[in-house]
């Protein structure tokens, strides 16, 4: 597989500074959970456009529950989710998806059965414009070329990199302004990871995209994302910068 041809990210240092063009994204006080279960408090967070922001925390810290809130699949139980400085609360997740939001589950979600220019092809369906969808299927073929030599294959038959691009494609297929990844590099080798992520990157920086990215991996979130929230039991329990964050000798005492 040959690795996207991206400006390096470690090594430059103003490769992970957001455009600072204003907020897509702000929680205030949110909270969430699973009927009458509560499992996020109060969450407070910001995503800037073209910023990419790292929640990062282990498994049942209510990284998943809360971008399920903002998507609108989960509903918030208390507090306010703002798009793009609407109040999308109670909108739902099919009007958010509409409105730009994009969300890739952490499992391997493609359609096995269908190929892969078919599964694009339906990332895109709510783009009326066939032109547009062409540019965006040029965009992803781009971005990953492997898709495109693969492109008469069934999605299912895909090696599990290749399923996340697909799944990072569709998401894409549709013109997304904010894209909330769960858990990418879950299951995957550290090559295929490095070139998922530079992607995201570089899609940030060149397209403006703003992604919430949710992880476990911190080395690798720390090469592409401008500022971190930790989240603990539910809880936001620390926001830092990039810089602050690869300050710190140990990660241990957070998680």
């Amino acid at each position: 597989m040959e690795p996207f041809n991206s400006p390096a990210v470690a090594d430059d240092p103003n490769a992970a500074n957001g455009n600072g063009r204003g907020p897509v994204l702000e929680l205030d006080g949110l909270s969430a959970g699973w009927g009458r279960k509560r499992v996020v408090f109060e969450v407070d967070l910001h995503v800037e456009e073209g910023e990419v922001v790292g929640i990062l925390g282990h498994n049942g810290s209510g990284k998943s529950t809360t971008i399920k809130a903002i998507l609108g699949t989960n509903p918030a139980q208390s507090g306010h989710v703002r798009y793009q400085g609407r109040d999308v609360t109670r909108a739902g997740s099919k009007a958010n998806v509409r409105s730009g939001m994009a969300l890739i589950p952490s499992e391997r979600f493609v359609f096995a059965n269908l190929t892969v220019l078919d599964n694009l092809l339906l990332g895109g369906g709510n783009m009326p414009d066939a032109s547009k969808r062409a540019e965006r299927l040029e965009l992803v073929y781009h971005l990953f070329p492997i898709l495109r030599e693969r492109s008469q294959q069934l999605a299912g038959t895909l090696s599990g990199g290749q399923q996340r691009m697909v799944s990072l494609g569709l998401a894409l297929m549709s013109g997304p302004k904010l894209l909330m990844l769960d858990e990418p590099s879950l299951g995957l080798a550290p090559t295929v990871v490095q070139q998922i992520f530079d992607t995201v990157r570089h899609l940030a920086d060149t397209e403006g995209l703003s992604v919430l990215l949710l992880e476990q991996n911190v080395a690798q979130a720390l090469r592409i994302v401008n500022r971190v929230y930790v989240m603990r039991s539910g809880r936001v329990i620390l926001e830092e910068t990039v810089e602050q964050m690869r300050e710190r000798p140990s990660y241990w005492e957070l998680f």
